[in-house]
């Protein structure tokens, strides 16, 4: 089966970050091409994938011990979750990710810090295809923080202008925010259910193995973190003012792939939330008011970026508002 191998498509990237790193601008291209051929590659083993499971292939879980406590008999887990899911949002990542490292090509062509910013892209593309295919929290939490550094790189690439390295830091501040209650939350979860691997905490919670207040708590703090990724109210502020990076960054990061993390997220503990009380009643609450305001508020907007931003912002209070319904 192809799905054994979907490791191989965030360790791609991973690798060209490296080499564009320390060898790219020794290369006559400055680097782009390793990036481009890494996404790309990833992409060809996605369509793949994906194809073979919409013909009816099961998914794919497998892991290996990172290490391991030996009084406490308890194991990290290093490993992949490849299934429907997954396979929908590595097409979306490495579709998206693709485009806009060849259009930079053109767009980023004279700045001069062409090859960070293609090392950056790298780095980020590596790290939510990563929190994409984890098969367990703490992993997921490598490649959520991941993508919040690497979107603070690349909001604040232009860094000797206040605007852009004012952007870069209240979307890095505002989103950190969210992501200490992300990680109580994923503590939470591990007290309740002695693990942190993603599909037997589903199961738990659909077996009503674990449930009452404390998970209903443990889902919310879970919240916390989505609510700053996803740009929903009240960490929706950050977002307008990341706009202020190059437009290629806003394309990637702030309108495709890692603003849709914590919508993924619920996605994927979907039927944790689901018996943990009113956990999706406050998601789809706090959904509603987000794709409220953010409609309104574009309404309002005189720069073309900022509209986008807060229709940006609305759209992904819908998505998260139809997982809270």
């Amino acid at each position: 089966m192809l799905g054994q191998y979907m490791w191989l498509v965030p360790l791609l990237p991973f690798l060209a970050f490296l080499i564009i790193l320390f060898f790219g601008k020794r290369m006559p291209d400055r680097g782009h091409t390793v990036g481009i051929a890494a996404v790309g590659i990833g992409l060809v083993l996605s369509i793949a994938g994906f194809i073979e499971l919409a013909s009816g292939a099961g998914g794919v879980e497998k892991s290996w011990t990172w290490f391991a406590f030996e009084q406490s008999g308890l194991e990290l887990e290093f490993g992949m979750n490849y299934d429907f899911l997954t396979g929908v949002m590595f097409l979306v990542v490495t579709i998206v990710s693709l485009l806009v490292q060849i259009y930079s090509t053109g767009y980023m062509h004279d700045d001069s810090r062409y090859t960070w910013f293609y090392a950056a892209l790298s780095l980020f593309t590596t790290s939510m295809l990563l929190l994409v295919i984890a098969n367990n929290l703490l992993m997921m939490l490598v490649g959520w923080e991941g993508v919040g550094i690497c979107s603070y790189f690349l909001i604040g690439h232009y860094w000797e202008e206040k605007e852009y390295s004012s952007a870069a830091i209240k979307a890095f501040i505002t989103t950190r925010i969210g992501d200490v209650g992300f990680l109580f939350g994923i503590f939470a979860l591990f007290v309740i259910g002695d693990t942190f691997n993603i599909v037997e905490l589903n199961h738990l919670a659909e077996e009503g193995e674990i449930g009452g207040t404390a998970l209903t708590i443990a889902c919310l703090l879970l919240f916390c973190g989505a609510v700053g990724k996803s740009a929903q109210f009240p960490l929706h502020v950050w977002l307008p003012d990341a706009m202020a990076g190059p437009t290629p960054v806003s394309a990637l990061i702030h309108a495709a792939t890692m603003v849709v993390a914590g919508i993924y997220l619920v996605g994927r503990m979907f039927i944790v939330f689901e018996h943990a009380g009113a956990a999706l009643e406050v998601v789809a609450i706090v959904a509603s008011i987000t794709m409220l305001i953010a409609a309104v508020l574009a309404l309002i907007q005189d720069d073309i970026k900022k509209v986008l931003a807060y229709s940006t912002i609305s759209q992904l209070g819908y998505m998260m508002a139809a997982l809270g319904v």
